[in-house]
């Protein structure tokens, strides 16, 4: 994960690098992620990996949208 202060930062960055932009988020959105997805005690003798359709709701409530947030489509 890379932190660019505005989204023509990110073009810029891009640019230089000749490399296509990916998913962007804003703080907002990243802190919200990584509170929910990091919210569960994983070290926890219960805890079992959450079920897609789970994930895909976390992402959409964030409005994290389009291919990248899409896992059913990249077979992961």
């Amino acid at each position: 994960m890379l932190l660019f202060r505005s989204e023509e930062h990110v073009r810029r960055w891009c640019t230089q690098w000749q490399l296509a932009p990916g998913a962007m988020l804003s703080l907002d959105q990243a802190w919200r992620l990584a509170r929910a997805w990091f919210e569960a005690d994983r070290g926890a003798p219960e805890w079992k990996r959450p079920p897609l359709e789970q994930v895909e709701a976390l992402f959409a409530s964030l409005d994290l949208t389009g291919p990248f947030w899409n896992l059913r489509s990249t077979g992961r």
